[in-house]
């Protein structure tokens, strides 16, 4: 059974939105509950919004305003609780960016998650070689120092340790456009260990890894992009740019990217015949 802390990350999500479904409830506005609380517009809306922690003495007054019953109180306490716990990405904060590190503290409770990738493997699937070379090629354009460096290495290898290797893994489906698989980080012996430990990952009963060949056509123009899944929150999909990272919540898009992805895979080799084109892979970079 998953830990009924979960990620302090997804509780404050949890929380917000329960203050928010509590007033929706009253038929009060925003900008009418804060009137009411004495407080500003923008304080409602940030904590609803996750962006901003409520006190105690907050939850209270909302709830008192809200009639919410003793045990509705008590369940907002309870999130608040576990909302303020230290989740294990918070140690690598001055190395990764603020929005990966909200992802991460979401991807540790997610249920279930769909992982397109069209140009590099992911990183739950890289070796510690394959991912110190994906980070080093990014200094070509950005400022990492060698601790930076490292940080983000082991941040990766932690964050494998932890989704991908839990005790109680939630499922994980991974679609790979084929040239992810020849597009060469460090040197050739770097990608035949990279190729083998993805086909050692594919065997596992929670992965799923499928490639769309080269030579299929594209059936969807799209970025890299995370569909994760929950039990007790609305999915939510994460989008990773060059500098910057955000995040879609809005139900009809996250369907849509849903759709997307299953549409991607239908048109990709199955998992047998996706581990054949792997081990090609890992042959040729034997040279």
């Amino acid at each position: 059974m998953r830990s009924k802390q979960g990620s302090p990350t997804v509780r404050r999500l949890r929380l917000g939105q329960e203050l928010r479904l509590l007033r929706e409830r009253r038929k009060l506005t925003g900008a009418k509950a804060a009137s009411e609380l004495g407080w500003s517009a923008s304080k409602v809306s940030r904590i609803e919004a996750a962006k901003t922690m409520p006190s105690a003495d907050d939850i209270k007054a909302m709830s008192k305003l809200y009639r919410a019953d003793d045990d509705k109180l008590d369940e907002l306490f309870g999130l608040l609780r576990d909302a303020d716990q230290r989740g294990w990405w918070e140690d690598y904060e001055d190395s990764l960016p603020e929005e990966y590190t909200r992802f991460l503290g979401l991807e540790a409770e997610a249920t279930f998650q769909r992982n397109w990738e069209p140009q590099v493997l992911p990183g739950l699937l890289q070796t510690e070689d394959y991912a110190r070379e994906v980070i080093l090629a990014v200094r070509g354009i950005a400022l990492i120092t060698h601790s930076g460096v490292r940080s983000r290495v082991e941040a990766r290898l932690d964050r494998q340790r932890r989704v991908l290797h839990r005790a109680d893994p939630g499922g994980m489906r991974f679609v790979l456009d084929e040239s992810v698989l020849m597009r060469r980080f460090g040197e050739p012996s770097v990608m035949r260990e990279q190729m083998e430990h993805l086909l050692e990952l594919s065997l596992l009963p929670h992965v799923s890894v499928q490639v769309l060949p080269m030579d299929a056509l594209h059936p969807v123009n799209t970025g890299a992009f995370i569909h994760l899944k929950f039990a007790e929150f609305d999915d939510v999909v994460y989008l990773e740019q060059l500098y910057t990272a955000h995040f879609v919540d809005d139900l009809e898009r996250v369907a849509g990217y849903e759709a997307a992805f299953e549409h991607i895979r239908s048109q990709s080799l199955d998992e047998d015949e996706s581990r054949v084109l792997i081990q090609r892979k890992a042959m040729m970079w034997r040279g």
